[in-house]
Order: C-alpha cells, then sequence, then structure tokens
C-alpha cells in the first residue's frame, strides 16, 4: 500500500475563531471555510478544520493518507492485523473514507483518490 500524506485534521469547539486564528494571527491563507468544514492552503498536505463532537473533542489531531485503491489497501492493511474503526464508507461529500488506528492509537483516516 503506497499511500500520500494528505491532509491534517483539528477538531475545533468554535469554527469561527478557529479560522480567524490561524488565517489572522498564524498567516495561512485560506482556501474556504464553511460550518463543517475549512481548509486552509498550506502546500501539498491540506491542513483542515472540523467541528468538535463527542467522539472527537477540541484539539484532537487526525492524519489522513490518499490511495490509488482504498478496497485493495484496506483489506492488506486489515491483514497484516491493522485496528480498523471504520471500514471505507461512503461520506457526504461523495468520497470514501476508512479509519484506522496506529500502533499509538492515534486515528488515521485512508482515502481513495
Amino acid at each position: 500500500m503506497a499511500g500520500k500524506f494528505s491532509y491534517v485534521i483539528e477538531f475545533v469547539a468554535d469554527m469561527s475563531r478557529a479560522v480567524k486564528f490561524y488565517r489572522d494571527v498564524v498567516g495561512l491563507s485560506l482556501k474556504f471555510e464553511s460550518p463543517e468544514w475549512s481548509e486552509f492552503a498550506t502546500g501539498e498536505t491540506t491542513f483542515a478544520l472540523h467541528p468538535a463532537s463527542r467522539e472527537n473533542p477540541a484539539g484532537k489531531i487526525e492524519l489522513g493518507l490518499m490511495v490509488k485503491d482504498l478496497p485493495q489497501s484496506y483489506e492488506e492493511l486489515k491483514g497484516r492485523g491493522v485496528k480498523f474503526l471504520m471500514p471505507p464508507t461512503r461520506q457526504d461529500y461523495g468520497g470514501m473514507l476508512a479509519r484506522f488506528e496506529d500502533s499509538e492509537g492515534m486515528p488515521w483516516s485512508l482515502g481513495g483518490e
């Protein structure tokens, strides 16, 4: 499974406050902002903000990889004993996404190109 490190998601309690911080204080260039998902132009790896929830409290980070063939990568990693939190699942935006934990319990997203 060859994957490309593609994004970092920070879960935030207040989207507007977080966007203002990263845009106006840190100086990142905002690609777009919405109540559910905001992105900054940070080169090849996207930095995104997502609303916090009970599962994903404010300040939690999730990392993401993109792969050419999500079902194949899922089966390959599962066969190697990787613990998946979610199998490949169609998302509201239309793409497919799986979630797994690394050896330290850090959640990762695995998306298909």
